[in-house]
């Protein structure tokens, strides 16, 4: 059976991954061009606080603080949640990743936990990291097979693991094949969007007192590292998530959380595969934003960022931005063109935008 029915069933859910996708497909050709968003919220709870989300075939999966995890079901619009505890500890997790068989969960803090859906029915622990600094902040897969994760330095350089077998084993990258760090480089657990993949292509974005790109070329295993013109230079300052819309393509957003309204040095973009960076919009809105994505099918011309203050659309790369909503939320996938799922604190959501 496939290892993702597991993972409903460990939620108490079944045959998830086989729906068939019956709301919201993709439509081609079609001009986009935002003026509003309808949010439409599909889980609340005061107690919880998410900021990792993931879009498996026709259903959403996250993972959050309380040991907290579940999937929605697309075509149900039901909720199946479920807790996982590591003995008398309650971990949060904040980032995720998904490949076709399998669901992934990382955990902030020490001890750091990633857990996937095991051929037992439960959630297998298959990474542990013990350190008075060790806190994982994003990870995703290239394919079926490899997948990677980064977090704040615990040495001289940022933190890496790479899996080369389907998530069953992981290996942290020793300090000798990294770029050393600069005191006070660390990265933000914000909206498990530090890292960017293309192809063989890897982009890590770091923040707080130096904010910079580290690239790798080939999946891991050379790496180099790249200035951004971001704000840095107290911890709470720099790059908080990056999106590619192609291999040349990207942009950067972030700023001081502790600043929100500060829409200087916060947002940039390359087109170079991250070498050079570019600051826009620079004294113009939005201001400090946790979460960037690419529109899909929009050419790159389209892109929505969200953070606790609200949700701001550019329809021209970048270059201006209108805020839709005043509503926030930490972290945004798309489904489709003109769908996402935002979350947040407590909540989330369905964005239709129009």
């Amino acid at each position: 059976m496939n290892r993702l029915m597991f993972f409903c069933l460990l939620i108490l859910f079944s045959a998830c991954k086989n729906e068939k996708e019956t709301e919201g497909d993709t439509q081609q050709n079609v001009e986009i061009n935002y003026s509003s968003v309808t949010i439409e919220p599909i889980l609340e709870s005061d107690s919880l606080s998410i900021r990792a989300i993931e879009i498996i075939g026709n259903n959403l999966a996250f993972a959050a603080n309380k040991a907290t995890f579940g999937m929605y079901s697309f075509n149900s619009k039901t909720w199946r949640t479920n807790t996982q505890k590591y003995d008398t500890l309650v971990p949060e997790y904040r980032a995720v990743a998904a490949t076709d068989s399998d669901f992934f969960m990382l955990s902030v803090g020490s001890p750091a936990l990633l857990y996937k859906t095991g051929d037992s029915g439960a959630m297998e622990l298959v990474y542990k990291e013990e350190h008075s600094e060790v806190f994982y902040d994003a990870m995703v897969f290239w394919n079926n097979q490899e997948g990677i994760a980064m977090g704040d330095p615990t040495q001289d350089c940022i933190s890496i693991i790479i899996t080369r077998d389907g998530g069953k084993n992981w290996k942290k990258l020793s300090c000798d094949v990294l770029p050393e760090i600069v005191d006070g480089e660390a990265a933000f657990a914000a909206s498990n969007s530090n890292i960017a993949v293309e192809g063989d292509k890897t982009w890590i974005l770091t923040g707080g007192v130096r904010s910079r790109i580290y690239f790798s070329p080939d999946k891991g295993k050379t790496w180099e590292v790249y200035d951004t013109p971001l704000i840095q230079g107290k911890p709470t300052t720099g790059g908080y998530s990056m999106d590619f819309y192609d291999e040349n393509f990207g942009i950067i957003i972030g700023g001081d959380y502790t600043q929100p309204k500060e829409n200087t040095g916060n947002k940039a973009i390359t087109k170079d595969g991250g070498k050079n960076w570019e600051l826009i919009a620079q004294g113009e809105e939005p201001g400090y934003k946790s979460s960037v994505r690419f529109v899909p099918n929009s050419e790159g011309e389209k892109i929505i960022a969200t953070g606790f203050s609200g949700i701001s659309y550019s329809k021209d790369a970048g270059k201006t931005w209108k805020e839709i909503s005043d509503e926030g939320f930490y972290t945004l996938r798309f489904k489709n063109d003109s769908v996402a799922f935002a979350a947040g604190k407590g909540r989330i959501a369905k964005l239709t935008f129009r």
